[in-house]
């Protein structure tokens, strides 16, 4: 761990800030946003942040995710000399909070684990993105572009202006709300689909550009992915609300 920069602080905001980019991977949704959050201190430089899940037997490797996530997240801010997460209220919450402050592989910590914990980000991953591309082609094709222009698009013909996306279409531009292609661009860049200006846009679900004939099939293959993170996040936020009524008025 890097230690602390003397005279510099990270403050409560920043650390909340740090942590809105760590997201439930089943939901593709902030961990801040979902309240998991119950605690967070500063003590001389390390930072302790404490979460909750919806409920006590929520997937061990999905909580393995988000503590590490939140540890690696915080650390890259500056005055951060350690970090401590504590996982509570969970059936493997020892074996967590140990294993992510500890360094330790998630095999290490569950030595009866099944499979690759990166297999599993990989899947959710692309459910995750599936689902973002899903947002950005409906507000692409609400505005008006059509199947061979939404297959034709590059990273390069999208630009971004305060809350306003550009799309240069070469004989004039269309203009869309920014957030829908911000948040599809995010993952896709993370996860290697779009890395370079002259890449397209959009692909189907195992990566390979989009002809005009496979717009509409990916188009229904995103719109599943995000029918099932929806349907899914419903039932955990009646979980998580269950557990803390506080949550319900909110």
């Amino acid at each position: 761990m890097t230690p602390a920069i003397e005279g510099t602080v990270p403050t409560r905001d920043a650390i909340r800030s740090a942590l809105r980019s760590v997201t439930d991977p089943e939901l593709d949704r902030s961990i801040v946003e979902l309240d998991y959050i119950e605690d967070l201190e500063i003590e001389d430089g390390t930072v302790i942040v404490a979460f909750a899940l919806p409920t006590a037997w929520c997937s061990p490797t999905f909580a393995w995710m988000m503590a590490t996530d939140a540890r690696d997240a915080i650390s890259e801010l500056e005055g951060v000399g350690d970090v401590r997460i504590v996982l509570r209220d969970h059936m493997h919450a020892t074996e967590v909070t140990r294993g992510v402050n500890e360094g330790m592989a998630f095999s290490d910590a569950f030595e009866t684990a099944d499979g690759d914990i990166t297999e599993t980000r990989a899947t959710l991953d692309r459910k995750a993105r599936l689902a973002r591309q899903y947002d950005a082609i409906k507000e692409l094709a609400d505005a008006g572009l059509d199947d061979a222009q939404l297959a034709a698009l590059r990273r390069e013909d999208i630009g971004f202006e305060g809350g306003r996306a550009m799309i240069d279409l070469d004989e004039f531009y269309v203009e869309v709300d920014a957030d829908p292609l911000k948040r599809y661009l995010e993952k896709a860049t993370s996860v290697g689909v779009v890395e370079e200006l002259g890449d397209r846009l959009f692909v189907s679900r195992d990566g390979d550009p989009l002809a005009t004939e496979d717009v509409q099939t990916a188009r229904s293959a995103s719109r599943l992915a995000k029918t099932n993170m929806g349907g899914q996040g419903g039932v955990c936020a009646s979980l998580h609300a269950a557990r803390n009524p506080e949550l319900a008025s909110d």
